[in-house]
């Protein structure tokens, strides 16, 4: 008896011992978990390999998405690929030339020619790669002269890729392509509050013609502010609301015609240096016509004419490493759209098409899949791009292998350190253990590169969402499902 009576005892206390058990932690949610949680709509690629290319996860890894800023990778690689070695660079064009054009029964005229590189600046405190230098040479040799030109022919006239959005047209990220570029083909400008009912102040270089129709509300009043112009008009309007206590509001605008730009600068730096000019200021552009396109080239001659000024003297491009390296860190979109175009001047004319053909060659040779990438730039503005995460790891691991592929990664944005991923993966165990590239348009979001895993593995991937909804933040889904494969290998 008294045996089942302890028995039973043992039996109902089991439940409350087994109560006080440790329970396990649970599991960490896998990347596919966290992928799972992106808004709905969301259409989403990822692939992952290891150092000896071994899928560690693949999610529709050859569908193909639209880019956005991911093009630079492969416009970057394919400049490395042509335009690395000094014969390439010679042949390629880039830089500037100066030259005085005779004229008769008047003065010379000023023809500043743009070779396909945008390195050209004209502040006044400028130090490297600097208009001043160019317009100092002409000032030894005349006092006076005509008309001031900026010559864009090296090009054809291409200044916007098919595929961009047009509402871009006129801001930073979508100024114009041309040759001849100064000052990034941009115009800053800065507005401060006034008083109180009363235009707020404005400065700017006066290239376009100010429309100021904002005004300076009280103090604590919230601001917002907005700039507004026709494409191929000359006059910017302001609107909004400025509070008096306001920081200044600053905006980078794009310009149209850059070489109507810097040939308008480089008159503002003669008349400093007391050249008198007594015509006007304009651009020259060379009209597309079919020898532009490789595929309607076929028997048609080749020729681009030469210049028609005596040259006073001119500037080289600096190394590719430093273009390619602003291309990446930043995503400056007017320098890798003049890669495409550099790309393309070497067997061709540097046309979009000849650009798009020369980095198919690359490819190829590259082994990429031909049906993982279409492109119609260079930097990603235009939404007729295409990539799948494939052909972006393919194209990532074949770059190790090339003698410029140390240059080529350094250029890469680091994860919570610099460039486009100096927030992202801050203060998480990726920071400083991530290096790639970005890429953000409507609805897009990229990021293709290194990381390194917990393990110490690194690691090769591409991941692409596309069709986000507007509002829908899907970068920190990303952020926190990489950190997941890197916890996990």
């Amino acid at each position: 008896m008294r045996s089942l009576i302890l028995a039973t005892a043992l039996t109902l206390c089991a439940p409350a011992i087994a109560q006080t058990q440790p329970v396990p932690p649970a599991a960490p949610p896998s990347a596919e978990a966290i992928l799972a949680t992106v808004p709905a709509g969301t259409r989403i690629g990822l692939l992952v390999v290891d150092e000896q290319g071994r899928e560690v996860i693949a999610i529709r890894p050859d569908d193909r998405f639209i880019p956005a800023s991911n093009t630079k990778l492969f416009t970057t690689a394919a400049a490395y690929a042509l335009l690395g070695d000094k014969a390439a660079q010679t042949q390629s064009g880039a830089g500037a030339l100066i030259g005085l054009a005779e004229r008769d029964g008047g003065p010379p005229a000023v023809i500043l020619y743009g070779r396909g590189d945008a390195h050209l600046f004209s502040a006044p405190d400028c130090k490297v790669d600097c208009l001043s230098e160019l317009a100092a040479l002409v000032a030894k040799k005349a006092k006076v002269v005509g008309d001031v030109v900026g010559d864009a022919s090296w090009f054809p006239d291409q200044r916007w890729s098919p595929g961009m959005s047009w509402n871009n047209i006129g801001t930073d990220s979508g100024t114009a392509i041309a040759a001849l570029s100064i000052d990034d083909n941009e115009v800053r400008v800065e507005v401060r509050p006034g008083t109180a009912g009363q235009p707020p102040l404005v400065t700017s270089n006066d290239y376009f013609t100010l429309r100021n129709e904002a005004v300076t509300i009280a103090a604590g009043g919230k601001t917002s502010l907005a700039f507004e112009r026709a494409p191929g008009s000359m006059e910017l309007r302001l609107y909004g609301e400025i509070a008096a206590d306001a920081a200044p509001f600053t905006d980078r605008l794009g310009v149209d015609d850059p070489a109507h730009y810097a040939a308008w600068a480089l008159r503002r730096q003669l008349e400093g240096l007391g050249v008198t000019v007594q015509g006007s200021v304009r651009s020259t552009y060379r009209p597309v016509t079919l020898i532009d396109d490789p595929k309607q080239r076929e028997g048609r001659e080749l020729r681009l004419g030469t210049p028609s000024a005596a040259f006073t003297g001119g500037r080289a491009a600096p190394p590719l490493t430093e273009t390619v390296r602003i291309v990446n860190k930043v995503s400056q979109n007017l320098y890798a759209d003049l890669l495409l175009r550099r790309i393309g001047r070497i067997s061709g004319t540097g046309s979009l098409a000849d650009g798009v053909a020369a980095m198919e060659q690359v490819f190829t040779a590259a082994g990429l899949p031909r049906a993982g990438w279409d492109f119609s730039d260079g930097s990603g503005m235009s939404t007729y791009n295409r990539i799948s995460p494939r052909a972006a790891v393919a194209l990532l691991r074949w770059s190790a292998s090339q003698p410029w592929g140390r240059e080529y990664r350094a250029s890469m944005p680091v994860g919570g350190v610099d460039g486009t991923l100096r927030r992202r993966f801050a203060g998480t165990p990726l920071e400083g253990k991530v290096w790639a590239k970005t890429g953000t348009l409507n609805a897009t979001h990229a990021l293709s590169g290194w990381l390194k895993a917990a393990s110490g593995r690194e690691l090769t991937f591409s991941i692409i969402a596309n069709d986000v909804p507007d509002g829908a933040r899907v970068v920190p889904v990303v952020d926190a499902a990489l950190q997941a494969i890197a916890a996990a290998n």
